[in-house]
C-alpha cells in the first residue's frame, strides 16, 4: 500500500504546504520515472523521484512512506538523493553565486540613473 505523491512530498518536506505540493505535481514539476503523473498517484518505497523547486532539481528515491509532517530530520530520512543529484545542485548553486557576485551593490541613486539614461540614449 502506498502513499499519495502530495502527501508525501509535504511529509518529506519538498514543499510548504500540500496545496503547494498538489499544484506542483499538477504542473509537472514532480516527475515519477521520468513520466508525469497526476497529485492522487501512490508511490511506493524504491519509486524515482525527479523533484524541480525553484530553481533546484532533485533526483530522490523513497526509502519510507509518511503520511504527516514530522520535523526535519525525520523527513530527511524519508527519501535519499542521488549522487548525482547532490553534484548537479552544487554546480549550480555554484554559478549562481558567481553570478550574484558580478551584481551591482546598490541601487544606483539620481545621479547615476541620469548617467545611464544618457549613456544609452546617446546617438552615434
Amino acid at each position: 500500500m502506498g502513499v499519495r505523491i502530495d502527501k508525501w512530498l509535504w511529509a518529506a518536506r519538498f514543499f510548504k504546504t500540500r496545496g503547494l505540493a498538489t499544484e506542483m505535481v499538477g504542473g509537472g514539476h514532480v516527475q515519477l520515472a521520468g513520466e508525469r503523473i497526476k497529485p492522487s498517484r501512490q508511490i511506493e518505497c524504491g519509486d524515482m523521484l525527479t523533484i524541480v523547486r525553484e530553481q533546484e532539481t532533485f533526483t530522490v528515491e523513497v526509502t519510507a512512506l509518511a503520511e504527516k509532517r514530522g520535523s526535519a530530520a525525520i523527513a530527511r530520512t524519508l527519501y535519499a538523493e542521488t549522487e548525482d543529484s547532490l553534484k548537479a545542485r552544487k554546480e549550480q548553486k555554484e554559478l549562481r553565486r558567481m553570478h550574484a557576485a558580478n551584481a551591482p551593490k546598490k541601487r544606483p541613486g539620481k545621479k547615476a540613473r541620469r548617467q545611464i539614461i544618457r549613456f544609452v540614449r546617446r546617438e552615434d
